[in-house]
């Protein structure tokens, strides 16, 4: 496949607890002002998207959408949500700490859509959502706003759930990001920007040092070892990166498939306490939006480096 440089792909895989697949995936909506919807595969909950409506007296729990995904056990989350430490992290979450944009006067700006210092993004409306017994899926149009209103950008957010066998669930997030302005620059660092995944705060809270990272060509380093762009110029372009954590007793391990079709150069970060991902600088106009796809696998369990590139390897081919 031919990608153009605007169009960036990654990949995110979740592996799950034994499912018959005798059943089928449904979607559930909240009936409570904590706006939210659940996937479930029969009665067993898979993920949730939490997307209330920004409220300028509890912005901090509010001012982005995000994906949760539960635990084993169906009933807490993997992810991390809003408090603890670093607020802003949220489960699955795609943002830029350093946007330039115009607000609603005309005038240029700097706004934050990661930390959502002077900006914030809203859940407009769902464009589609599917369930059937071989996949799920939903489509989010997110607006990136300026503090005063003004939508800068249009996000369609699209995730896609699937069995890839007995046991294993496969999530394929797709992000469309597109502007009316003249151009949207799109910056920020390793730390703070991209799209990047948060373990959930009792990792933070309890189980740090338990905590490794399987990278290529280096295999599986120590717990509590990280390694971070720009003190480690090998944390760049990575195809995959791996890291294991604690949590609900149990142990999980998230790996980051990174298509070589994606904006480059791309820069990775991670932590002890449960965050990692990547990011790139981009520059989105009305004749040229920004396309990301990501897969994220994770098992209840370790992976072995071998495992790890052969699902990167598989990953390139199948694209």
């Amino acid at each position: 496949m031919n990608l153009k440089a605007s169009l960036s792909i990654f990949f995110f895989i979740i592996i799950v607890p034994q499912f018959c697949f005798a059943g089928k995936f449904s979607w559930i909506e909240s009936s409570s002002l904590n706006q939210h919807v659940d996937l479930l595969w029969e009665d067993q909950k898979i993920a949730r998207y939490v997307f209330e409506k920004m409220n300028p007296k509890d912005r901090e729990r509010t001012y982005k959408p995000f994906h949760h995904i539960f635990q084993s056990n169906g009933t807490d989350f993997l992810t991390k949500g809003p408090g603890g430490k670093y607020t802003h992290h949220r489960g699955i979450y795609f943002g830029f700490s350093k946007c330039s944009a115009m607000d609603g006067s005309g005038k240029s700006v700097n706004v934050d859509t990661w930390h959502c210092k002077r900006a914030y993004q809203t859940h407009e409306k769902f464009i589609n959502k599917t369930a059937t017994k071989q996949k799920a899926s939903h489509t989010a149009e997110i607006s990136w706003r300026v503090d005063d209103g003004t939508v800068f950008a249009t996000e369609h957010r699209t995730l896609e759930f699937s069995f890839i066998k007995e046991g294993s669930l496969q999530i394929d997030f797709q992000s469309n990001l597109s502007t009316n302005q003249k151009k949207v620059q799109l910056d920020g660092d390793a730390q703070h920007a991209g799209f990047q995944f948060r373990a959930s705060n009792e990792v933070a809270a309890k189980t740090s040092k338990e905590t490794y990272y399987i990278r290529p060509n280096e295999g599986i380093d120590a717990k509590g070892k990280t390694k971070n762009w720009p003190q480690d110029k090998e944390m760049t372009n990575l195809l995959w990166e791996a890291q294991s954590v604690v949590v609900g007793e149990d142990r999980y391990t998230t790996l980051y498939l990174n298509h070589p079709g994606n904006p480059k150069p791309s820069f990775h970060s991670e932590r002890d306490y449960g965050r990692f991902g990547s990011y790139f600088k981009a520059e989105i106009t009305p004749s040229n939006p920004l396309v990301v796809h990501y897969r994220l696998h994770i098992i209840q369990g370790e992976m072995s480096p071998k495992e790890c590139e052969e699902l990167s390897q598989a990953f390139i081919k199948s694209h």
